[in-house]
């Protein structure tokens, strides 16, 4: 009974969240039905492109979804469930919620610009400047770790290439997702060049999904790790470049169904529990301050991330879905709606590896993976304690259907970003700059060069990229914050809601930032083995970096405020 009464107490929170805090930030915002959106006021058939709020809303979920709310919250239970759960909700409501309900709509008042931009208006043109090369530097680190994590769940390491009968798990999983992205295509089409209703395109799209996963379990697909990484890579890089309606539309739409499903199955293993008692919630309400990650804080805000508050969010809604807003009136929704679903994961995530918890977190350190575990704790409710296969294959299609998602969306982030950096006031694209400007903004330039970074760097160990991720992220959702309330204060609106979350999640994540420092310089000045290794010299330089960055940026956003403070 304590997993559904936990899972029935983020429901009713967040739902109260949704309908009282999500209704007193838009009316403190000024948010307009009447105004038209970038969509239709810029529309261009690639980037800009009206899209139905349905629609939408499953391109937004699926981007900022990924494999975070069940990695982080599964990692964090080491503290015990309740700080958590705590952090889950509150970090949803008043935190994630607000930074990506607010991006949204700031980025919907600027032309569907990214946050660089919306900077600009209120702290000046370097410190735009300098966000887009701290956005940049996350988006590689977001490129190369997904990139890894994809290559990853499709690689099996027996030599074998093409298709194959009696698939593993992995080459069923690389099988159901390249159908997934024909289907896509197939769906982009069928919708917006020959008219097919969203309806009808649904189911036809939900049977095809089931036709994917039908092929995929009969036939796989197998190439080397190298090959994979090559793939993921060229699919990226076209993916970022054509329509949106192309791909990251349909795409995006469809995995949702995935994610609905995966919580829906979820929710009903809770009931089935409860009253079965197959399973029994045995974590622990609290383990103490410090655990084998590091004291609460900042260790806990940090390990949570996505299922709390992620500043990849606040990329996604300003570079990706702003474009494809209908209407004001649903930036609600899909910002602070996406958000607090997001938390609901976070929280399943939570009761799932309670379900196991004595067989993942061992002597107060969590062992193993953490979708091994979520798929552990969900089949051990429905009884199936010796066998969780089935539900771990199809655990493992919604990870890599999802980190593909990110993928999509990361690489086009960067293309707007990075072309953003070298266009000079006045100019909206590359046709508009000359010289070497011209060729740095260029799409195909930019797309190709951040794509071979990021993929190389994928290509490396994944643990030496991702100590930097969630720290890195983090940091990104503070100063996102900081520039959002930055421009409300510069239109005259109500930004005070921003003021506590931002100095918390800068000073979370600047700790984190300054102990990982502290821990490398450490370890190179005893000569411990291994200390001058690249992975320890780039995780130095890089957090070394975005701590300076953020630094310099926070210093802007303080005079800001006080600005604006004396004008009033």
């Amino acid at each position: 009974m304590t997993a559904l009464c936990i899972i029935l107490a983020a429901i009713v929170l967040l739902f109260i969240g949704y309908v009282a805090y999500g209704s007193y930030l838009a009316k403190q915002w000024g948010i307009d039905p009447a105004r038209k959106t970038p969509a239709q006021t810029n529309a261009d058939g690639v980037d800009y492109v009206l899209a139905k709020p349905a629609v939408l809303m499953g391109h937004h979920f699926s981007s900022i979804a990924g494999a975070g709310p069940i990695n982080g919250p599964i990692q964090a239970a080491v503290f015990g469930w309740v700080p958590v759960f705590l952090w889950c909700i509150i970090g949803g409501i008043f935190f994630g919620g607000l930074q990506d309900f607010g991006s949204l709509f700031a980025s919907a008042r600027h032309d569907g610009k990214s946050v660089g931009e919306i900077i600009k208006d209120s702290m000046g043109k370097a410190s735009k400047k300098l966000f887009i090369i701290f956005a940049l530097l996350v988006l590689l680190l977001v490129i190369a770790s997904f990139v890894n994590v994809v290559a990853g769940t499709f690689f099996t390491g027996d030599g074998t290439f093409g298709i194959v009968r009696n698939p593993t798990g992995n080459q069923t999983t690389a099988m159901i997702s390249l159908c997934f992205i024909v289907l896509a295509v197939v769906y982009g089409f069928l919708t917006n060049r020959f008219g097919l209703g969203t309806l009808p395109a649904t189911v036809i799209g939900i049977a095809g999904i089931v036709c994917a996963v039908v092929i995929g379990l009969n036939f796989g697909f197998a190439m080397s790790r190298t090959a994979w990484i090559v793939f993921i890579g060229l699919y990226i890089a076209v993916a970022s470049l054509v329509p949106v309606w192309v791909l990251l539309q349909p795409r995006d739409y469809l995995s949702s169904f995935l994610l609905y499903a995966m919580m829906a199955v979820a929710l009903v293993g809770i009931v089935v529990t409860a009253i079965t008692g197959n399973a029994a919630f045995e974590l622990p309400a609290f383990t103490g301050w410090r655990t084998s990650i590091g004291p609460m804080f900042p260790a806990l805000f940090i390990t949570v991330a996505c299922g709390a508050c992620s500043g990849f969010h606040a990329l996604i809604a300003t570079g990706t879905t702003s474009k494809q807003l209908d209407n004001e009136k649903n930036a609600k929704a899909i910002g602070y709606g996406s958000m607090l679903i997001e938390s609901g994961l976070a929280v399943i995530s939570l009761i799932a590896v309670g379900m196991v918890s004595k067989n993942f977190i061992v002597d107060g350190a969590f062992k193993g993976a953490p979708p091994v575990a979520f798929a552990s704790g969900i089949a051990s409710m429905f009884g199936f304690k010796d066998n969780q296969n089935a539900i771990y294959a199809l655990l493992t299609l919604a990870v890599s259907v999802f980190a593909l998602t990110s993928l999509d969306s990361a690489t086009r982030l960067s293309r707007f970003m990075f072309s953003e950096l070298f266009l000079a006031e006045g100019e909206s694209s590359y046709k508009d700059a000359s010289g070497v400007r011209k060729v740095l903004s260029h799409p195909l330039f930019s797309t190709l060069l951040l794509v071979v970074i990021g993929c190389v760097l994928g290509g490396l160990s994944l643990a030496q990229i991702w100590a930097l991720f969630g720290s890195a992220n983090q940091l990104l959702a503070g100063i996102a914050l900081m520039a959002v309330a930055a421009w409300l204060g510069h239109v005259g609106k109500n930004n005070r809601m921003f003021f506590i979350p931002t100095a918390f999640m800068l000073a979370a994540t600047l700790t984190q930032l300054v102990r990982t420092v502290i821990a490398k310089i450490g370890a190179m000045a005893a000569g411990n083995a291994g200390a001058f290794h690249w992975g320890n010299w780039f995780q130095l330089v890089f957090a070394a970096s975005m701590a300076v960055l953020a630094v310099i940026l926070i210093v802007e956003g303080i005079k800001t405020f006080k600005a604006q403070a004396a004008r009033k």
